[in-house]
């Protein structure tokens, strides 16, 4: 049975970030979850609630495309490590809006490093997709996504902006994806030759916020963004449990994407990460996101999140939900605002202020 006047989401995944949003969305006075998506075949047929470790919940996970339009959702919610984009064309061809976390905030990132095999530009592809089936597409997260928003705001009472950086300072080690990791870099030695390509090629959806969204926002005409990068060597064997990085390896990193103007940095995005604090060099991680502006006047802002009152940080896999639920939350309270607007293609410069607020405990 549907409650009126839900949002009927159905998700796909189950990793790291789809395990934490099951609950979230059971707990989401908006939202009703009606199906899971899985790609393992021995999560298929299994209650939702048992495959994330808690009560069950009534919802079976399928496989197929089939299953998820059959559902009638009103949104699918994707929060697969890498996009799935002939499931998107599918879904938004029956449809069925899409709010994903993978790898997209414009299509920029998608259009320039990964062609679609048809030989069309990626945001073609689901822009026709939209089109046909009068369905939005939209694609967010905690960075890129939030934090450039958050970028933005800060410069409201900004008279006359030289520099805006945004910076993620974080340990990344309670981000059990090996995948992911694997592919970064991190783990390989640092004068491997291909790990800056790498780096590059699994980041460079942060082009899409540094080109295509704030600098958009600000009216300012790039002329190119530039990519550059610093590693961290492991400075011992570093046994993390769930992945294995050893000495000499790629342990750290600090990224930087900068919009350029007339030779000059204007718009950054920066990413500070360690897997371990035993690198060479090594950064002063701040666990946080910053937001500095130089101008008249100058800004400098620290976004600090903190668990709950009485959460147990004393077990890794709770340390790590908190990095799940940043990611996923800006997905899940936009919703109501995607399914609310016009068909297409979508950035957070479209939606609502509504779009970027939580809900009140009720």
């Amino acid at each position: 049975m549907s409650t009126p006047g839900r949002v009927r989401v159905f998700q796909v995944a189950t990793g790291n970030l789809g395990t934490e949003m099951i609950g979230r969305i059971q707990r989401h006075p908006d939202l009703e979850l009606v199906g899971l998506h899985c790609y393992s075949p021995d999560k298929i047929g299994r209650d939702a609630g048992e495959i994330v470790g808690i009560e069950p919940i009534g919802v079976t996970a399928t496989g197929s495309v089939e299953q998820i339009i059959a559902a009638r959702p009103d949104v699918l919610t994707f929060h697969g490590v890498f996009p799935d984009e002939d499931l998107y064309v599918k879904v938004l061809e029956a449809g069925i809006d899409v709010v994903t976390t993978a790898d997209w905030i414009t299509g920029f990132h998608r259009d320039t490093n990964h062609p679609h095999p048809s030989g069309r530009k990626v945001s073609e592809v689901i822009a026709a997709a939209c089109e046909r089936g009068d369905s939005t597409f939209y694609g967010t997260g905690m960075n890129p996504g939030l934090s450039q928003i958050l970028g933005i705001v800060h410069t409201a009472d900004v008279a006359e902006i030289e520099n805006i950086t945004v910076t993620e300072s974080v340990d990344v080690s309670c981000h059990h994806s090996v995948d992911t990791w694997k592919a970064v870099g991190y783990g390989r030695p640092v004068d491997d030759p291909t790990i800056g390509e790498s780096l590059h090629k699994y980041t460079a959806v942060f082009a899409d916020a540094v080109h295509l969204m704030m600098a958009d926002a600000f009216g300012l005409e790039l002329d190119e963004v530039k990519f550059g990068y610093e590693l961290g060597a492991c400075t011992e064997d570093v046994d993390l449990g769930w992945y294995f990085l050893p000495k000499g390896s790629l342990g750290a990193n600090y990224i930087k994407y900068q919009g350029m103007v007339d030779g000059v940095a204007r718009v950054e995005s920066h990413l500070e990460w360690q897997m371990t604090p035993h690198t060479d060099p090594a950064w002063n991680i701040k666990g946080c996101y910053i937001t500095q502006v130089t101008g008249d006047p100058s800004i400098y802002s620290k976004h600090m999140i903190f668990p709950r009152a009485g959460f147990d940080l004393s077990d890794p896999r709770n340390f790590a939900s908190i990095g799940m639920t940043v990611t996923g939350l800006p997905a899940l309270n936009a919703i109501t605002s995607v399914v609310a607007a016009p068909a297409g293609i979508i950035t957070s410069a479209d939606l609502p202020l509504r779009a970027f607020a939580g809900r009140f405990k009720i």
